[in-house]
This record gives structure tokens, sequence and C-alpha cells, in this order.
């Protein structure tokens, strides 16, 4: 395998003849991949780790958390004689009675104790995601900085990598055996932060490794194992469930160590030990926090990215109770369970267009914007349909249509970060990125949470949901250094 010299340009397109990597410009940096066989083994490497990660976050938070809070809230409010309750029963008696029909003191002390129920499992599924999603938030900026300034043998990203995926995959075993909402909500909350620490390392590894021409490419590659991830995620908890049940947990870790360990493995990073580095102050670090957000154009793009975030979460988050409690005529748990990973999987033909296309057009016309600015248009839209009909028809419609305007925001909104990122702080401003979303996502369910306390139901987070993404689309405008 041939190298240019250090000091040749990385980002151009290597000519016939000429090498397929290129030397770092400094010394502890990564290496380059102009093309050839090395970039096609980083892309999919790269595919294979971000697929295993939310091969994990598309099976816990679609199917495994909300089963998993649902029995643990059921077993609080329906105890004694009421544990036998058939949940499907008493959601399609609540329609009767809101439609006219008259129920018993019983069933009206049952329809209660439901009410109840509903309540406190969104409140709890928001806790325990909320808190998994704002411990993220506060981590991965600080693994960002850190992994900028890591020497050592491995790289500066490798060691962050593996620490997190092995203190996520712990934690996440430990997970299935968490008594309580409390004790739930700090497992999942550790195990979060150590998969989102592997994470955000393992995306900067994009800026790090990848010629500016194929950053749209490289990005699409992920968000497509993104997406995949986090479908086939779903699919595989919505077929084993029956069988496994909570054991799951423990068959999704070991998917995920495998998956990053196999990158690290077969994409070992440079040596940073010689890397130059500015003495360490605190108050740099922390100003560090914000000094991507001084920039005009990163705030705008990060802006939209936390307000989409918070739309589409607030969304998503309880499909699992909608399907139960929101569409006419309601399902039982296991009739859920079952469809939830269908429901997902209804998007993924649009998605894997979307992204096979966005990423490449958008490199090749050099323009990331409309891109951008189409996908949360066509996102924000689709929100509409399950609120003018409550149905399962509606929800896959919703589906299909989201799943569209997702594939197309995924290949190009990591690429329009890089565009406006600086390149010598890459992990602190794809750290600050992150950041983005996980605010977005940690606020979402907690308002959505709130939404379904306050009106009994689950409509108006669909209401929520349309501005919040619409607002999103309306923020990428005033970005200038970017088209």
């Amino acid at each position: 395998m041939m190298h240019t010299p250090i000091g040749d340009d990385p980002g151009a397109a290597p000519a016939a003849g000429q090498p397929d990597v290129a030397e770092p410009a400094r010394p502890g940096m990564s290496e380059t991949y102009l093309g050839g066989r090395p970039l096609r083994r980083y892309l999919t490497w790269y595919g294979v780790a971000s697929f295993s990660l939310l091969l994990t976050f598309g099976s816990i938070m679609g199917i495994l958390l909300p089963n998993h809070v649902q029995a643990l809230e059921f077993a609080r409010w329906f105890t004694g004689p009421d544990a036998g309750v058939d949940l499907a029963e008493l959601s399609r008696l609540k329609d009767a009675v809101a439609g006219g029909a008259t129920a018993t003191a019983e069933e009206q002390r049952l329809l209660g104790l439901l009410g109840r129920f509903d309540a406190g499992r969104a409140q709890a599924l928001s806790l325990v995601t909320s808190l998994g999603l704002a411990g993220t938030m506060l981590a991965v900026p600080v693994i960002g900085i850190l992994s900028d300034r890591t020497r050592s043998r491995h790289g500066r990203r490798t060691p962050w990598i593996l620490l997190g995926v092995i203190v996520g995959a712990v934690f996440l075993a430990g997970v299935r055996f968490a008594p309580s909402i409390a004790v739930l909500a700090l497992l999942w909350t550790i195990c979060q932060v150590g998969l989102s620490a592997a994470q955000g390392p393992l995306n900067t590894t994009v800026a790090d490794r990848v010629p500016q021409r194929m950053v749209g490419t490289a990005s699409a590659v992920g968000g497509l194992g993104t997406f995949l991830g986090g479908i086939l995620g779903a699919v595989l908890c919505g077929a084993l469930f029956a069988r496994l049940g909570l054991d799951l947990y423990l068959v999704v870790a070991v998917l995920t160590v495998a998956g990053l360990v196999g990158f690290v493995l077969r994409l070992p990073d440079r040596p940073s030990t010689e890397l130059r580095i500015a003495p360490h102050r605190w108050s740099d670090f922390l100003r560090g926090f914000l000094a991507p957000l001084r920039e005009h154009d990163f705030r705008w793009v990060w802006l939209a990215r936390v307000v989409l975030a918070f739309g589409y979460q607030s969304s998503v988050t309880f499909s699992f109770f909608m399907l139960q409690s929101y569409i006419r005529p309601a399902l039982s748990a296991a009739e859920a369970t079952g469809l939830v990973p269908l429901l997902t999987l209804a998007g993924l033909p649009g998605t894997l267009v979307a992204l096979a296309v966005s990423g490449r057009i958008s490199d090749k016309v050099g323009r990331r914007k409309p891109f951008v600015v189409g996908a949360s248009l066509l996102m924000a839209g689709s929100m509409l349909i399950p609120l003018l009909s409550p149905t399962l028809t509606a929800l896959f419609v919703q589906t299909v249509l989201g799943g569209i305007a997702n594939g197309m925001y995924l290949a190009v909104d990591q690429a329009l970060f890089i565009d406006v990122l600086d390149k010598d702080a890459a992990g602190r401003d794809l750290g600050v990125a992150s950041l983005a979303t996980n605010l977005g996502q940690a606020l979402g369910p907690i308002l959505a949470g709130q939404v379904v306390v306050l009106t009994g139901g689950y409509g108006g987070i669909w209401a929520l949901a349309f501005v919040l993404i619409l607002l999103a689309a309306v923020a990428i405008v005033p970005v200038k250094r970017v088209r």
C-alpha cells in the first residue's frame, strides 16, 4: 500500500497510480484514506460499527425498555385480584365509554387505575430515557475534547471506543436484572453514557480519516448503518421477545461489543504518542464546550439539530404505548411488541433510497442546506397524519414518509456539521454536535410525558412534533458558509 508524503493534500482524489493513503500532516494524527481498498475497508467497518451501536439503541429503546417499564408499572398499579386485568380489553372499554357507553362502578374503578397506570408508565419511560440522554449530553463533549488530546500507542480515538463499549455492555447486562424504575434508570444511564462515549470518537474518525470529497458518502454509510441497526434491532427483539424476554439485553450486549471491537482491530489508529498539545487548563477545557457555538454557522446547524431531535424523539418515544392506548382499535401488549418492528420496518425502503441518493448528490452538487431543509419539512408534514387519523394505517403512512425524510437527513446533516467545524478540534466540535442530538432527545420524552399526563392522551404529541420539526427547517436558513 502506497502513501503520500507528509504535507500533500489529503482531500484530493488520487490519480491513477497514485497512493491510496496520505500520511498525517502533523505527528500523532490519523492517516487519510484517499481511495482504493483502504477507503472501502474503512467505509465497510464504519458502517458495521454504526450498525452495531444502533442495534443496541433500536432494540432497547423500541422494545425492551418500554416492555420493562410497563411490567414494573403494571405490578405497581394492578395488584391482588387486579393483577390479571387485560389492558387491551380495558382500553377498548375506555373507548366505548368515551363513545357514550355506560360503565359499572367496578369498571369505573378499573378505568381510574388505567388512567393512573397510563400516566405512570409514560412518566417512568420519559424519566429513564431522559436521564440516559442527559448523562450522554454531559459526557460526550467531554469525551470529544479528551480524545482530541489523547496520546497513546493505540491512537486518539481507539482507547475511548473500546472503553465506552466495554462499560456500556457491562451495565447493559446489569439492566436486565433491574427490580425498580430507579435502578433501571441508573443502570441504563451509565450504559448509555458508555455507548455514546464510544459513538462520539467513532463518528470523529470520519473527520480524521476521510477526504473532504467523500465526507458526504461516509456520512451516508454511517447513517445507513445507524438506520439498519435501529430497524433490525427492533425486528430482532420483536421476533425473540416472546421466547427470551428480558434476557435479550444480554444478546444485544454481545453483538454491540463484536461490532466495535471489529472496527478497531481492522482499522487500527496511528499512535498519537508524538501528538503536540497545549498545556491543559480547566478554564480552557470548560470554555471549549462553548467555542464551537460562537461560530455563526455552527450555532445555527446545532440549534436546528436540537429542535429536530426534540420533535422527532417526542413522536417516537411512546410508540409501544400508542399502539395500546392511542390507535383504534387498541392492541394488546403482545400485539404491540410484534408490530413495533414492523412499523419501523415500513420506513426502510424509503430510507435506503434517500440515504443512497442524498449523500452522493450532496457531494456531487456541493450543497447541503436544501437536503436538510427538505428533510425537515417532509418529516414535519408526516407528523400531521396520525394527528388527523389515530389508526394503525396512519401510523404506517407516517413511518414511510418519516423514513424518507430521516434517510435524507442522516445522509447530509453530519456532513453539514463536518463542513462547518474546526478541523483541528474535530473531536470537540463533533462532541458538541452530538450534544445537540442528546439535548433534543432528552427534552423530547420529558415534554411528551407531560403532554400525556396533562391531556390524558397521546394526540398532542403529534402536534408538538410538527411544530418543533418545522422550526428545525427554519433554523437552517441563516447558515451562510455552506450552501
